[in-house]
């Protein structure tokens, strides 16, 4: 697990891109051994002000573009594997609500002050889910329903050489979505419950899309992918 930053670290990012009109993400690359790992943040517009799920510190160009969009309101650390940038995250916006899931806080804590694993958004529109350790977002829109989740989902493309192979080993990368194995083994007891998850976010008509924190956004039957990412766990 990499270290958390404690000052402002820029690392290498793209621009940021939006998906509809209360969406944007932001594609950054992560040095690891042997691999770079791209890692994606998502920033929700919300009635209260800007809900931020797996911050990455961009240049001061992004930020502006960022603050232009909303205030910064909440801070979600999904899961303790996520921490790098929420030190620098709440050293910059000091007055940010930190929401981190009750599994994860230990760690998080470590970090970062935690204000709350139940946030209330102030925005029916926004609703946080709390699953095996990990967080999601569901994000009602005019264009339907964007789920935003961390690590329980894989899709990453284009890597090659030995990084691309060990993301595909790992099942971070691959021709289709799937959970990661290290993701599944970790989820032990608890691959009922995101099965079931998943099940029920597949029952939905008005599901749009899905972001993840590493891989391309499934906009191409996301009911269908959740309920073969069930099946593969049950």
């Amino acid at each position: 697990m990499t270290a958390p930053h404690k000052e402002w670290t820029v690392l290498p990012h793209g621009k940021l891109t939006r998906l509809n009109d209360r969406i944007l993400t932001v594609v950054g690359d992560l040095k690891m051994p042997l691999l770079e790992l791209p890692r994606r943040m998502s920033v929700v517009r919300s009635t209260t002000g800007l809900v931020i799920f797996s911050a990455i510190a961009l240049n001061e160009a992004g930020m502006a573009e960022l603050e232009a969009f909303g205030r910064p309101a909440f801070l979600v650390v999904p899961s303790e594997r996520h921490r790098l940038d929420a030190p620098s995250y709440l050293r910059r916006y000091p007055g940010i609500t930190v929401v981190a899931p009750r599994a994860g806080a230990e760690k998080i804590g470590e970090v970062v002050r935690i204000d709350t694993s139940t946030p209330d958004f102030g925005d029916p529109t926004v609703r946080y889910v709390e699953i095996a350790g990990d967080s999601a977002l569901e994000v009602h829109g005019e264009d339907g329903l964007t789920l935003i989740v961390n690590d329980l989902i894989g899709d990453i493309h284009g890597e090659s050489g030995i990084g691309g192979w060990l993301l595909r080993v790992m099942g971070f990368a691959g021709d289709d979505p799937q959970v990661p194995g290290p993701v599944k083994l970790a989820l032990g007891k608890h691959k009922t419950e995101v099965a079931q998850q998943f099940r029920r976010w597949a029952e939905r008509d008005d599901l749009r899309r899905i972001v993840m924190s590493h891989g391309d956004t499934i906009d191409t039957d996301p009911r269908g992918v959740l309920r073969r990412l069930a099946a593969s766990i049950d």
